[in-house]
């Protein structure tokens, strides 16, 4: 039988649609196949174990997978024998306070003997004790964010995005406690056979050469040679910038990455030092 490395994913949900272009990204394909636990890939030896997001640590940390990936958040509120591999840099959020838009706030003091819905109770509970809150801990599973207007509670601890949620119940976040996002987890305990470690280390570098590409554009440009080492100087690049000549002995091609949110900042710096003909790709993937 084939060695195939488990990964555990959430089966929905935004987690579960940006873990997938990932793996697609990376060159993974896979059968989709509705109300199927276990799905191998066509093409690369894992095999995907679909559970809810608060499942995978413990069914990575018990072995039940090979890895996971998950938002850290669930990590730091199951606590189970994970390590984090590899941050993954999508499913951003945080982990926050928030109380009614109406009331004063003077600091973490306010939740001093408040009563607090969340669904992330160890979190909270371990914030709490750092400051020295004693606060009334209200679990609840799913729609947080309705607790004080119903009076359920004074406040709430919740995942926090954009903030539109919060702002439609009247609410206003005043205490961030976790950055989170998603992570590549595997057990401290469990111990991939050779086979695994290998398909993981070829995963890895995979998903490397698809994130060093994220958010950046492949740029050329002609330049007169006489204008060669301004425009040098204003470029970014990873490393020293390629430079080719032209039919034209007077001109040369650079080419050069650079990030996309700098991108039209540095275009107008380079046409003002005489680059021509700018031409920006996106870049699929890239190995540094």
């Amino acid at each position: 039988m084939e060695t195939r490395l488990r990964i555990a994913v959430q089966s929905k949900g935004r987690l579960y649609d940006e873990t997938m272009e990932l793996l697609s990204e990376a060159g993974i394909k896979l059968t989709a196949v509705k109300r199927t636990l276990l799905v191998p890939s066509r093409n690369f030896p894992v095999e995907l174990l679909y559970l809810r997001d608060d499942d995978i640590p413990d069914a990575v940390a018990t072995g039940t997978a090979d890895i996971g990936i998950v938002g850290l958040n669930e990590v730091m509120e199951k606590g189970k024998d994970v390590n984090v591999v590899k941050p993954l840099g999508f499913s951003r959020c945080r982990l926050s306070l928030a109380i009614p838009q109406h009331l004063a706030y003077d600091g973490p003091r306010w939740f001093h003997g408040k009563k607090i819905a969340t669904s992330y109770p160890e979190i909270l509970r371990r914030y709490l004790d750092e400051k020295g809150i004693r606060a009334d801990i209200h679990v609840i599973t799913g729609s947080v964010e309705i607790a004080p207007g119903i009076g359920l509670a004074d406040g709430i601890f919740d995942i926090v995005s954009s903030g539109s949620t919060l702002v439609s119940n009247n609410l206003i976040e005043v205490e961030k406690v976790l950055d989170s996002e998603a992570v590549l987890i595997a057990s401290t305990r469990a111990t991939l056979s050779p086979e695994k470690h290998e398909i993981l280390d070829e995963l890895l570098f995979r998903v490397d050469a698809v994130k060093a590409a994220d958010g950046k554009k492949y740029i050329l440009m002609n330049v007169s040679k006489e204008r060669l080492d301004a425009v040098l100087a204003v470029l970014p690049g990873i490393k020293s910038p390629t430079v080719l000549p032209l039919a034209d002995s007077d001109w040369c091609s650079v080419h050069t990455v650079l990030e996309e949110k700098r991108f039209w900042e540095i275009v107008g710096r380079l046409k003002a030092e005489g680059a021509e003909g700018i031409l920006a790709l996106d870049i699929e993937k890239m190995i540094l």
